[in-house]
């Protein structure tokens, strides 16, 4: 099949903005309590409390 006739053109403009630097820091994950980890067969948790949040074992997690 051939076009005839006038041809269309597809424009496109493309903008960029520049985003901030995105800083993120990385840490063992392990029980702020007893100091166990994933590595160790544990489950850890993230809890908040009053002065931040704090991982921590199934053990200790449910003494909080």
């Amino acid at each position: 099949m051939s076009m005839q006739g006038s041809t269309s053109s597809l424009m496109q403009d493309l903008y960029f903005k520049k985003i901030p630097e995105v800083k993120s820091s990385v840490s063992e994950v392990e029980c702020y309590i007893c100091g166990k980890g994933i590595q160790d067969g544990c489950c850890i948790t993230a809890k908040t409390l009053p002065y931040g949040t704090a991982l921590f074992c199934d053990i200790h997690y449910a003494l909080q």
